[in-house]
């Protein structure tokens, strides 16, 4: 694939990205910005009679233009970097056209860089955890997304190892239960963390989690089907359409 091929796939990433973010941003301010109100309210009920901290951002700014600008930078950011391992990926993972490869490529993305650290890191309301730890779940969530990015590399690259020997299908079963062992012992031995106080309504913290997943599958959902479609057009153009009809002469 030349460099202009490869510009052209960042740029198309990037602007499918930017859709896709918009999509999120609509699921994240409906569903989710609702239950943050919520939790925040249930933290300041908790904390009446105690000095308030004085907010250096409003809420109302916080739920609008910042929640826009986190939503579509994440998008425009992570739609350019899927775009260039894309690049790397079509026709290295099997017979897959670029719209079929552009979903199963976002659909490994949600679930190596978000659902496999959800699953042992799940999101919290804002109001909720003590902010003394706020750097340690950090750490060990990033070090979930970074451990569940390279073992979902490893697994493929076991899959294409083992595929001439076991066929396709097994040689992906094999390297699926791999990287599902792996997983597991890193959810067994790394440190679990609940902060959420024993009085917080399991309600609210479900549809919370919910709406966070909601935003995920949204984005890198739409992310493939806008990107594939883009990619499908700059790497198979549609020949133009030649008229068939007749012209009638002119008359003498």
């Amino acid at each position: 694939m030349n460099s202009a091929t490869v510009r052209n796939l960042l740029v198309r990433g990037m602007l499918a990205g930017l859709a896709a973010g918009v999509l999120a941003l609509a699921v994240a301010y409906f569903l989710g910005e609702p239950n943050v109100d919520s939790a925040i309210g249930f933290e300041e009920a908790r904390a009446s009679g105690h000095e308030h901290e004085v907010e250096l951002v409003s809420r109302s700014l916080q739920s609008t233009a910042g929640l826009a600008t986190g939503v579509l930078i994440y998008g425009v950011a992570f739609g350019g970097i899927t775009a260039l391992v894309y690049c790397f990926a079509l026709g290295r993972i099997g017979r897959f056209g670029p719209r079929a490869t552009a979903l199963l490529l976002s659909g490994v993305a949600l679930l190596t860089v978000y659902v496999v650290p959800f699953l042992k890191y799940p999101a919290n309301p804002p109001a909720v955890g003590d902010p003394g730890t706020i750097g340690e779940r950090t750490t060990l969530y990033l070090l979930m997304t970074v451990l569940s990015v390279l073992l979902a590399v490893a697994a493929v690259l076991v899959g294409k190892r083992l595929a001439p020997r076991l066929g396709t299908w097994y040689a992906t079963v094999v390297a699926v239960l791999g990287f599902v062992v792996v997983i597991g012992s890193a959810y067994a031995f790394l440190p679990t963390v609940n902060e959420v106080p024993g009085d917080f309504p399991a309600a609210l913290l479900w549809r919370f989690r919910l709406s966070a997943l909601a935003m995920q599958i949204t984005l890198w959902g739409a992310f493939g089907l806008v990107f594939g479609e883009l990619a499908e057009r700059l790497l198979h153009p549609k020949p133009p359409t030649v008229s068939t009809g007749t012209t009638t002469p002119a008359p003498r």
